[in-house]
């Protein structure tokens, strides 16, 4: 068996931070992978994004899935990270991953469903992720699925999806104007859905602005 990267689509109402993000619409959540994905540590990091942050906690206070939380960092361009415990209702997929041996590389909401990049030792542990989903009622599925991933980024702080989303509408014509292809098209020809291209491209041309644009400090 070979180790391999996909990228998991999951929703339910009860899936940590859920109830919020419907709340704050505006919010984007993302995990902080230098944090480490250990389940047993009960304190979680996330980047967040909101263009209300008193919408946004005032949703983390009624979110049956969230004990307590903290705001760690906070800066005036709308960025912040929070530390976040979990209550006994929340409906978490990270243990099921470090169960696997598996590795969480990125979780970011799709407005009311999370987005997952996962590393696992091989491509059969991924079922234990459908068994979970299955028990628990959770709706899941496979957006793309790379053999002998590689968990490092590329160039310019890129991860492989990530530049061949850009590569592939580039070379397509997504960014001529006017459009040779759709978004649509794009995913289409990336094997994945809409909203997982969307997410991909926009990312991607985030970090190349970043590591073009803005200096280190």
């Amino acid at each position: 068996m070979s180790d391999i990267k996909a990228v998991v689509r999951i929703e339910h109402p009860d899936i940590v931070l859920t109830e919020t993000v419907v709340y704050d619409s505006s919010a984007t959540v993302k995990s902080v992978s230098e944090a480490g994905t250990d389940p047993q540590s009960g304190r979680f990091l996330y980047h967040v994004e909101s263009a209300d942050f008193r919408r946004f906690e005032e949703g983390l206070r009624n979110d049956h899935t969230i004990g307590t939380f903290e705001r760690v960092i906070g800066t005036d361009d709308g960025k912040t990270i929070y530390s976040f415990e979990y209550t006994d209702e929340a409906k978490t997929i990270s243990p099921v991953i470090s169960n696997a041996n598996g590795v969480v590389l990125d979780m970011e909401n799709d407005s009311n469903a999370w987005l997952i990049t996962v590393w696992m030792p091989d491509r059969g542990k991924l079922v234990d992720l459908w068994d979970y989903a299955e028990t628990n009622g959770v709706d899941i599925d496979l957006l793309q699925v790379n053999e002998y991933a590689s968990v490092v980024e590329t160039a310019a702080g890129l991860t492989e999806n990530q530049r061949e989303a850009l590569l592939f509408a580039l070379d397509a014509g997504y960014f001529e104007e006017p459009r040779d292809v759709t978004l649509g098209e794009v995913a289409t020809g990336l094997g994945i859905s809409q909203p997982a291209a969307s997410g991909l491209l926009r990312r991607g041309i985030k970090r190349l602005v970043v590591s073009s644009l803005v200096d280190e400090e």
